[in-house]
């Protein structure tokens, strides 16, 4: 018999897995199924390893472009000369690996997938509980390491943006959609990492006088507020990135040709 979990010693003896009676289950069905798409498209793009660049414009799951296989006009181009798999798959695993340990997108796949536990008042189908002790939820220490590397390559994709404003040709004085996007995708990245709970840590996480350091605790204060609609910034950067690889998709591939509103 199970003695851990909701049949341990001490709990309410209630047969049924919960009581509620409204449609708990579409929130974790409704993630699961964001979440699966997103993985399904990512995987898509992350292996195919063509259709990344149209100027001015590269998709993000391809910047930076590091392999010297990657396509005429992306920066900077190399310098590894040794990789025969698509080059996406050189910086793929930063945005993968801060997505995967982020505090909110735990919640999210552990409610959605693993049904650990499914919703709230609503009993989990597994007898015992392990934490994050053992592979591959251990890796989920690796956060703030995590954190360090997707603030670099924020950075990056900031400097994508701010190239989209050339034309395909280098001038200064371009603004097309895709300059748009790029920019959106930008602004949503950098409110999601830096409302990130381990961004609100660094700041000011073992600081005990906070009138001994004044800009630490103006960051602090600014982290705090965004950090409170992490959630809401973990889904809109979700969309923006799909929209902004989607969109570098289509131009790549000649399958539309850019918006312009304004070209020099």
């Amino acid at each position: 018999m199970a003695t851990t979990g909701i049949h341990s010693p001490g709990r309410a003896k209630i047969d049924a897995d919960t009581l509620r009676t409204d449609r708990w289950w579409l929130q974790p069905l409704g993630v699961f199924l964001a979440l699966t798409a997103f993985v399904v498209y990512s995987a898509w793009r992350v292996f195919s390893g063509k259709y990344y660049y149209s100027a001015p414009y590269i998709s993000l799951f391809y910047s930076p472009c590091l392999s010297t296989t990657c396509v005429e006009g992306t920066e900077p181009g190399g310098p590894i000369s040794w990789w025969m798999l698509s080059p996406s798959l050189l910086i793929a695993w930063i945005p993968l690996t801060f997505r995967f340990s982020c505090y909110y997108y735990r919640k999210a796949y552990f409610r959605s997938f693993w049904l650990s536990p499914p919703a709230c008042a609503v009993a989990e189908p597994h007898s015992a509980y392990s934490g994050e002790r053992k592979l591959p939820l251990i890796l989920n220490n690796l956060h703030r390491y995590a954190l360090y590397l997707a603030l670099i390559l924020n950075v990056v994709l900031t400097l994508d943006a701010v190239l989209a404003f050339k034309t395909p040709g280098g001038k200064w004085g371009y603004l097309g959609l895709g300059t748009l996007i790029l920019t959106a995708n930008a602004v949503a990245l950098w409110l999601y990492t830096l409302s990130c709970h381990s961004c609100r840590n660094i700041t000011a996480g073992r600081i005990t006088h906070f009138s001994k350091h004044p800009l630490r605790y103006k960051a602090w204060t600014f982290v705090s507020k965004i950090n409170e609609h992490h959630m809401l910034y973990a889904w809109i950067s979700l969309c923006t990135v799909v929209l902004a690889d989607f969109y570098v998709y289509l131009l790549a591939s000649g399958r539309i040709s850019d918006l312009v509103f304004f070209s020099a």
